[in-house]
């Protein structure tokens, strides 16, 4: 009995001092778990909020990347810290996907978190390399299927949104390409730029410049609308896969049981940092678009994405190796 008793003091105890510290939160840095590798697409919209949000909080915002294993150490990271509102993560579309791919999860990527609120959506770009003689999907589509297993493309690693987005058009396409995973977008960029690999699918910003000068060429973009930014490029979609239709997001999430009230003060920083044109811009310039959601929506949207990813999965036979 007294056992029980100091049991329920301190988990009192300790729910009155989290309910202390949410009302005064932040008075110290927060810290922003980013787990993929530095100057990634992830990596550069946490940049790009770190200098927005510390002063929409008034408190530091330190971004620390974690890679590896699909995303899934970093993110483990936030599953197990205290539930104060200091350490966050941003995850992608990867979040939803690594649980399909990975026999052995370190969490629950639904119940193990607390959704914050979705950031950002966009797409990816389907580019080739110059030496590659495909101008257009189908053109790419019917080299696939003469030479089945030969093309290469790059991805940012095994059960990432980038390899699953290939995936899904292999699928979709009818076609087999060879999946290469790397440590990290940026190795995966270098490589297709220099032509050890062909394909690949890869941010609007981070094709860009290599579309202007010739080392890279674009075929179509994987959302159902064209870009606002690369409004020549047709859709996939419009390009001859009917019905191809892959959209990566980026949001946050918080360890499980932290305050509502900290979520709120969280959701408030982020919609103030993010509410200004030049915010929005500099959103844009990384090849999405601000999209702000509430905790429930985000955890909606992560719910049919994992079901959705799922899917493609199991019906493609997508596997890290």
């Amino acid at each position: 009995m007294k056992r029980f008793v100091r049991a329920a003091a301190a988990v009192v105890a300790t729910t009155l001092a989290l309910a202390a510290q949410a009302q005064a939160w932040p008075t110290r840095a927060v810290k922003v778990i980013v787990p993929f590798a530095p100057g990634g697409f992830t990596d550069v919209v946490a940049r790009i909020l770190q200098t927005q949000l510390s002063a929409a909080l008034g408190q530091p915002v330190v971004i620390e990347n974690k890679p590896g294993a699909g995303s899934t150490i970093g993110t483990a990271e936030v599953a197990k810290a205290r539930p104060d509102g200091y350490t966050i993560a941003m995850v992608s579309t990867t979040h939803v996907i690594t649980p399909s791919i990975y026999k052995q999860m370190p969490y629950d990527a639904l119940r193990d978190f607390t959704p914050v609120m979705k950031l950002a959506e966009g797409p990816y770009v389907l580019v080739v390399h110059p030496s590659l003689p495909a101008r257009t999907v189908k053109e790419l589509v019917e080299l696939a299927k003469a030479e089945p297993g030969k093309i290469d493309y790059a991805s940012s690693g095994n059960g990432s949104s980038q390899h699953l987005v290939g995936a899904l058009f292999g699928q979709m396409a009818g076609v087999k390409l060879n999946h290469v995973p790397y440590k990290g977008s940026g190795q995966a960029m270098q490589d297709l730029v220099g032509g050890q690999v062909k394909v690949s699918f890869v941010g609007g910003p981070n094709a860009v410049p290599y579309l202007a000068n010739g080392k890279l060429r674009a075929l179509g973009v994987t959302t159902s609308k064209r870009s606002a930014d690369l409004p020549d490029i047709p859709t996939i979609d419009e390009a001859g896969v009917a019905g191809y239709d892959a959209t990566l997001w980026l949001g946050l999430l918080a360890p499980p049981g932290t305050p509502a009230e900290v979520v709120a003060k969280l959701r408030e920083g982020v919609t103030k940092a993010l509410s200004t044109p030049e915010a929005r811009k500099l959103v844009n310039s990384a090849g999405v678009d601000v999209a702000l959601s509430s905790p429930e929506e985000f955890a909606t949207l992560m719910k049919s994405e994992m079901e959705r990813w799922g899917k493609v999965v199991r019906e493609t036979g997508a596997t890290v190796n």
